[in-house]
């Protein structure tokens, strides 16, 4: 079998030995190895599917069960300026047959009837468990398609097995530093060319960062890989800044591009109104142009009067509300950041799938009263609402119920969301459905009492809302 699992398993340790210390004062590490009997959430293979299917004119072949490919496609909403490729399913859809006599020719036969009908500009073949476990070499199939073809087509070992949602993100980055990246070059180049790493366009978020750089006289290069076409993302290494947003589940194509093309990277966030301007700051003063650092600072100051002016009306209505936010998927500071703006409080959050350095970071933005679950459940939730009062509950639709039986205002917020959260254009989005959310009608019929309750007392309404769920 290749070996190719262990290679990236020790580049993953690679680039976290200065972190090593820390890391080992820690209760929980940001990625556990997988546990018998235990889920997992999403594993490699998803998360490395994640982080390259959004390379939207490449075709993505999932090399195992056709239950493989269908788990995740579809299921984040990514989305393309051009080319709607990335949205067609394959798969080998290995069976019974070919886990005895081998998948790797049924593979082959695949990629060149996919590149004969689609023409795709490259092809990234993916691995499952079952494939890495009988040992089908994707590694030689994929070089043997592309002396044949000519057309890229590129190996990523992301079995599920070999750890979970973080590590998955990283394959993807060796796989595109190893076979993508510094395989073509740009036309031109400018002094103010940037790398954007780790935004994958949900909902369109990259759409609201491009306007703004944009303004300034910054190209963006390459996008790894929200909204991205494999061309761009073969010459990313003529960036002369390399930009990671919200993540650092891609930090490791940042600093191997520092170690072998001198590009150095700045970690932002692109989430919130504070660190929306410090993040254009932090690049005008990375890039270094004589003019850059004046035109930012007129861009910010003309942004934020825009976005207070907007958030006003929304700011009056909303202030002082209190909400809890139940958010497993995506990064819980979207809706922090919203909801300081508008002067929300917010009593506690629950997650799941974020590292060790986000939740410290998440506590410092609640402090000291603030409540953050790492395990959640219905009953918790409905005690957290009926103790602290909380007017509104923000999640995915696992505790739409528990928002009912509270009688409180519901958000569901999940990855598959259609609104875009990221720069000034997601805080007014943000406020938006905040306030649709509070105000509509909805809630008003669900606190009214049934006609047949009408003149009772609290305590003689057998329907009053109970305290737990065992009172259902």
């Amino acid at each position: 079998m290749n070996p190719q699992p262990r290679k990236i398993n020790d580049s993953f340790s690679e680039s976290n030995d200065e972190n090593q210390q820390q890391k080992q004062k820690k209760k929980k590490p940001s990625t556990q190895l997988p546990q018998p009997g235990t889920a997992q959430g999403s594993c490699a293979f998803d998360s490395a599917m994640i982080t390259l299917v959004p390379i939207t004119d490449a075709a993505h072949i999932v090399h195992g069960p056709s239950g493989c490919a269908a788990s995740i496609w579809g299921n984040y909403t990514s989305l393309s300026s051009g080319s709607m490729l990335y949205k067609t399913r394959f798969t080998s859809d290995t069976d019974e047959s070919d886990i005895i006599f081998g998948g790797a020719k049924k593979l082959y036969k695949g990629i060149l009837e996919l590149q004969r009908r689609y023409k795709p500009t490259a092809v990234f073949v993916y691995s499952t468990c079952i494939t890495a476990l009988i040992g089908d070499d994707i590694e030689g199939i994929c070089k043997d398609a592309t002396e044949k073809t000519g057309i890229p087509t590129i190996p990523v070992h992301c079995p599920g097995f070999i750890g979970s949602q973080n590590l998955g993100n990283r394959v993807a980055g060796e796989a595109l530093l190893e076979h993508v990246i510094g395989t073509a070059e740009p036309d031109i180049t400018t002094p103010l060319d940037i790398n954007l790493i780790g935004e994958y366009n949900i909902a369109g978020a990259i759409w609201n960062v491009l306007p703004l750089l944009e303004k300034l006289g910054i190209r963006v290069l390459a996008k790894i890989t929200g909204d991205a076409v494999y061309q761009e993302v073969c010459y990313a290494h003529r960036a002369k800044l390399n930009v990671i947003l919200s993540s650092i589940a891609l930090i490791n194509i940042a600093k191997k591009m520092e170690k072998l093309y001198g590009i150095p990277y700045i970690e932002e966030s692109i989430y919130g109104v504070e660190q929306i301007n410090q993040c254009l700051r932090n690049i005008a003063a990375k890039l270094g142009h004589p003019d850059l650092i004046e035109r930012t600072e007129n861009l910010i100051v003309e942004e934020t009067s825009d976005l207070e002016a907007k958030l006003t009306p929304y700011r009056i209505r909303l202030q002082g509300k209190r909400l809890i936010l139940s958010i497993k998927n995506f990064k819980s500071w979207l809706i922090i950041f919203a909801a300081q703006k508008l002067g929300m409080e917010i009593i506690a959050i629950c997650t799941q799938n974020n590292t060790e350095d986000e939740l410290i970071r998440i506590k410092s933005f609640l402090g000291q009263d603030g409540i953050v679950l790492e395990s959640e459940s219905p009953e918790a939730i409905l005690q957290l609402i009926n103790n602290n009062q909380a007017n509104i509950l923000i999640s995915d639709a696992r505790y739409r119920d528990t928002a009912l039986i509270a009688r409180i205002p519901f958000l569901d917020i999940d990855i598959e969301r259609n609104h875009a959260y990221a720069c000034y254009r997601g805080i007014l989005e943000m406020a938006r459905e905040l306030y649709a959310t509070f105000y509509s009608p909805v809630w008003e019929q669900v606190c009214r009492p049934v006609p047949w309750d009408v003149g009772k007392t609290a305590k003689e309404i057998t329907g009053a809302s109970p305290t737990s769920l065992e009172e259902i």
